[in-house]
This record gives C-alpha cells, sequence and structure tokens, in this order.
C-alpha cells in the first residue's frame, strides 16, 4: 500500500475540499458548516484521514469512532456530558475516545488533520 503525503494542510485552498453539509445535530444558531477532504480510507471504512473544516456553531457530538487530530486554525470548545470542558486551538493535538458525548462549539472556524478508526 502506498504512503498518503499531504503538505501544507493548513494552507490548503478550501474551495479543494468537498461540501459535506451542515452537522447533524445544530443547537442553535448560527449551524456550522463542514468540509473537508479524504486522502485516505481504507476498503471498509473502518479507519479514515483527511483534513476537516467547520464554521461557529454549537451542535450535539457523539464520538462513534477512535478519533485523533491535530488542530491547524481556529478555537472550539468541547463540553462533555459529565461537565468537564475542553477548549481545543491551533497547534494542540488531541483524541477522543468511541463513545465520548457532549456539545461542541466552535467559536472560530477550526481545520484540523484527523485519523478515525
Amino acid at each position: 500500500m502506498p504512503a498518503h503525503i499531504l503538505e501544507n494542510a493548513a494552507t490548503l485552498d478550501a474551495a479543494t475540499f468537498t461540501d459535506w453539509g451542515d452537522v447533524s445535530k445544530p443547537i442553535g444558531e448560527p449551524v456550522s458548516h463542514q468540509s473537508g477532504l479524504i486522502f485516505f480510507q481504507n476498503d471498509d471504512k473502518s479507519s479514515e484521514m483527511g483534513v476537516w473544516q467547520c464554521t461557529p456553531g454549537t451542535w450535539r457530538c457523539e464520538v462513534s469512532k477512535d478519533e485523533f487530530f491535530y488542530v491547524l486554525a481556529g478555537r472550539a470548545v468541547y463540553t462533555e456530558d459529565g461537565g468537564e470542558v475542553t477548549n481545543v486551538t491551533a497547534g494542540m493535538t488531541c483524541a477522543f475516545p468511541a463513545g465520548w458525548k457532549g456539545d461542541c462549539t466552535v467559536a472560530e472556524t477550526i481545520r484540523k488533520v484527523y485519523m478515525v478508526r
């Protein structure tokens, strides 16, 4: 299997991204809108790597697969159902386990490189 290399994900023109639509469980206005670029997905779609971008807004977040990501730009707050708050900003590396549930508020359009499995 060949290596998959993506150079300068932080400076990719958003026009090259695929429109992924509005988030599925918005909470109030504005409604966040997503776009991205998948640069690897295995045959059974159980793991995937790419770049994701999302505009400001709040939504219900239920993580179905382990996710690891590095934030390239923007700012968001993840509030777990138990009350723990995680502030995410550019330059941070984060991991959310499958089963994590809470709300996500994007305060400034966020862009991240990610892997889910």
